[in-house]
């Protein structure tokens, strides 16, 4: 089971790693991302069994990251799991809307993360 992690926060990419060692995954089970572009790239060279993003990054946002993701490329299919503090439910509807399996709002507990990564991957 490999995962991306993408947050331009390097607290937050730690908390999310640290919650995901927590469900059972070895730090050899994940990479880690700042950006879309950082993503896209590892994307690239590697195979994931999920992605989780955050919305608000530089250069390329987790939006953007998600259409790409879902229009080219191996991972058209790859489950991917926004985590953001955009709560609205206009930017809910927006993210199912681009290709987002699942959605999280920041903050949020070790729980809910692993509701989440179960729902998208069937365990």
């Amino acid at each position: 089971m490999k995962i991306l992690i993408v947050d331009d926060s390097s607290t937050m990419r730690r908390i999310i790693g640290n919650v995901v060692m927590q469900l059972g995954f070895s730090r050899e089970n994940f990479d880690e991302a700042e950006d879309g572009l950082k993503a896209w790239k590892l994307l690239s060279e590697n195979s994931y069994d999920v992605i989780l993003t955050d919305w608000n990054m530089p250069n390329m946002n987790g939006l953007e990251l998600v259409k790409k993701v879902r229009s080219e490329g191996s991972h058209t299919k790859t489950p991917i799991i926004m985590i953001t503090t955009e709560g609205g439910k206009g930017e809910v509807i927006t993210a199912l809307k681009s290709g987002v399996n699942n959605y999280i709002v920041k903050p949020f507990s070790a729980e809910i993360l692993k509701e989440k990564l179960d729902a998208v991957l069937k365990r």
